[in-house]
């Protein structure tokens, strides 16, 4: 077996669990920054099975470039970054 497809395997299985457990965790904390928080970890695990899915050849990435990346390979990166940000000023604005 391909060792960067067994990562892959790992990787999709321990965010799996973490995807998991943050949908349960959103069903205990059902404030703005949690639901930030988990969006990000369950747009972070798509993004895992997206990346999965080009590197087996089932999908291909965007024609579109911005900056020579692929506009959909962006996205899954910046996205689920972007919602543990907007968590985290959530978070620091209601501490004050």
């Amino acid at each position: 077996m391909d060792p960067h497809i067994l990562l892959f395997i790992i990787k999709l299985i321990t965010g799996g669990i973490v995807a998991f457990l943050a949908i349960l965790l959103m069903s205990k904390k059902r404030t703005a920054a949690w639901s930030f928080m988990v969006s990000g970890f369950l747009l972070n695990y798509a993004a895992l099975v997206y990346e999965l899915l080009i590197e087996l050849g089932v999908l291909t990435a965007t024609k579109y470039n911005l900056w020579g990346i692929p506009v959909s390979t962006l996205i899954c990166a910046v996205l689920p970054a972007l919602c543990y940000i907007i968590a985290f000023i959530i978070m620091l604005a209601k501490r004050n």
